[in-house]
C-alpha cells in the first residue's frame, strides 16, 4: 500500500514538473484564449498554437539518430497535445555495419530513467523507421517515455536518445 501511495505521489510530482516546464517559457497570462500564446522566434503563437492536430517529426531535420538530445528537442518544441503525432523517422539497418535504432514506450519514469526495457513495448522496429517513417498518435493526457532500446540500451542510458512527452488537453480559443 505504501508503495502505491509512493507511485502515486511520484507520478503526481512527475506531472506538475512536466507541467511546469511546459509553461516556463512561455509568456503566458491567465484568461480565456491565451493558453497557447507565447513571444518566441515565430511571432506571438507557438508553432503548436492551433486548434487542430499537428505532426511532429521527432528531432526535427536531425530525425532519430544517435547523439542527438531528444529531451532539448521536446522541451523547445512543447507543449505538445492531444492528438498530436510524433514521427520517427531513422535510417533502416545498413548490411555494411552502423547502429540501428528502435522505438519504445516505457511505462514509467523508474524505467525511463535506468532505461530498463523489461516492461517496455517495442512500437517501432529498426525497419519502421524508413521513408515517411513511424507516426505514434498522442491519445490520452499522460505522460509518455520513449527511447531508443537497441543496442542493449546504450543509446538510451547515454541520455540522449530517451524523451518524455505530457500531452495537454487542447482548450478552445474564445
Amino acid at each position: 500500500m505504501a508503495l502505491a501511495n509512493a507511485e502515486a505521489i511520484l507520478l503526481l510530482v512527475v506531472f506538475y514538473f512536466m507541467f511546469g516546464i511546459c509553461l516556463a517559457n512561455f509568456n503566458y497570462t491567465w484568461g480565456p484564449g491565451n493558453w497557447n500564446k507565447t513571444n518566441c522566434p515565430y511571432g506571438n503563437n507557438h508553432p503548436n498554437a492551433t486548434q487542430t492536430s499537428n505532426k511532429f517529426i521527432v528531432g526535427g531535420s536531425e530525425n532519430w539518430h544517435y547523439g542527438f538530445d531528444y529531451m532539448d528537442w521536446a522541451r523547445k518544441n512543447g507543449p505538445f497535445f492531444v492528438n498530436d503525432t510524433l514521427v520517427f523517422k531513422y535510417d533502416p539497418p545498413n548490411p555494411n555495419g552502423g547502429f540501428p535504432h528502435s522505438v519504445y514506450l516505457l511505462p514509467n519514469y523508474w524505467s525511463f530513467i535506468k532505461c530498463d526495457f523489461r516492461r517496455g513495448k517495442r512500437i517501432a522496429d529498426p525497419t519502421k523507421g524508413a521513408g515517411e517513417g513511424f507516426e505514434f498518435v498522442l491519445k490520452k493526457m499522460q505522460p509518455y517515455y520513449f527511447a531508443c532500446g537497441e543496442h542493449e540500451g546504450i543509446h538510451c542510458n547515454n541520455g540522449t536518445m530517451k524523451f518524455v512527452v505530457m500531452p495537454l488537453k487542447r482548450w478552445p480559443n474564445f
